[in-house]
């Protein structure tokens, strides 16, 4: 056990590496030129030079890239352009609001989407079977942009009961902050609760027709029993795999449901900066988001090996 999550662990830094390299050369070779925007429109020629230089985008690149790799093996993730903060210090401070608004989302809709699916599968080609596929169908099919302003719409502009838009910390009360969360967590979950309740029925479908899940109905075990800890349990693999790779979703999510609900997190702080060409805080939320998604995919990888021990030998 413990040499397969080393391995796990020694796999992950080739990926990051790669991550960075890409991450550095990408900002460098697209179009658009920071010194330019800091330096204004009507900046001359010397002066967008003089920006050039300040900021060291006059030196060759690979001498950057050095430099750049050097003080992010200290933890160093650089300096904002227009800002002139640290980039740490910008992520630390809209860190809370993209946690709470993810967390949230992942728990609604694993709790949500694994018991409906579950359904579904027991109840195959019957009018529960039949409403959960319409709902995979739909959430795959509407925007999550358009989910937003729908609920919008309905549970804040016609009806009044949550807010609109915005974000309270935990500090300020408990009510306050899962109000401000409920709609942007259903709007960004959707996608993902239909992905996760497609993937559990067709998983159970297949457990369900096995032998041993017949040899325990004829034994005359309870359903929920039978669906629990015989079927669930056996299908949980296909369906933890799938929770992993929903995080992808939830980190692209993030950028546009926190842009439309005005949650002032790490996605609006990517728009920002992105319109800007901040390289440094592009750079260190790109690193960061990148980290977290093979963190979790090393997590789902070591829980494969206690759900199913073949896979450890």
């Amino acid at each position: 056990m413990t040499a397969y999550i080393l391995r796990r662990l020694l796999a992950t830094l080739p990926v990051m590496a790669v991550v960075a390299v890409f991450v550095f050369f990408l900002l460098r070779i697209a179009p658009g030129d920071p010194a330019a925007i800091i330096a204004g429109e009507d900046a001359t020629r010397e002066a967008i030079e003089a920006v050039r230089a300040k900021l060291g985008l006059d030196r060759p690149i690979l001498e950057q890239f050095a430099l750049w790799l050097w003080r992010l093996a200290q933890g160093d993730l650089g300096v904002s352009i227009f800002s002139n903060l640290p980039v740490t210090r910008l992520i630390g401070q809209r860190l809370e609001p993209t946690v709470a608004l993810t967390l949230s989302t992942l728990l609604v809709a694993v709790a949500l989407a694994i018991p409906i699916g579950v359904v579904a599968a027991w109840q195959v080609r019957k009018l529960a079977d039949r409403l959960v596929m319409i709902f995979a169908v739909l959430g795959f099919a509407v925007p999550g942009f358009l989910a937003a302003y729908v609920l919008i719409y309905i549970f804040a502009v016609q009806l009044q009961w949550l807010p609109v838009q915005g974000y309270r910390p935990i500090a300020e009360g408990l009510w306050p902050f899962v109000e401000g969360l409920i709609l942007p967590s259903v709007a960004l979950g959707v996608t993902y609760m239909a992905l996760i309740a497609r993937i559990t029925r067709a998983s159970m479908l297949e457990v369900l027709s096995q032998d041993y899940i017949r040899t325990a109905n004829s034994k005359g075990l309870a359903t929920r029993r039978v669906l629990l800890l015989h079927a669930l349990k056996n299908a949980a693999v296909p369906i933890v795999t799938v929770i992993g790779i929903g995080i992808a979703l939830l980190i692209s999510g993030v950028v546009i449901t926190e842009t439309v609900f005005n949650i002032p997190g790490l996605g609006r702080l990517t728009v920002d900066a992105v319109l800007k060409r901040d390289y440094p805080i592009v750079q260190g939320l790109i690193l960061v988001f990148a980290a977290v998604k093979v963190l979790v995919n090393l997590v789902i990888d070591i829980s494969y090996a206690f759900l199913d021990p073949r896979i450890r030998y």
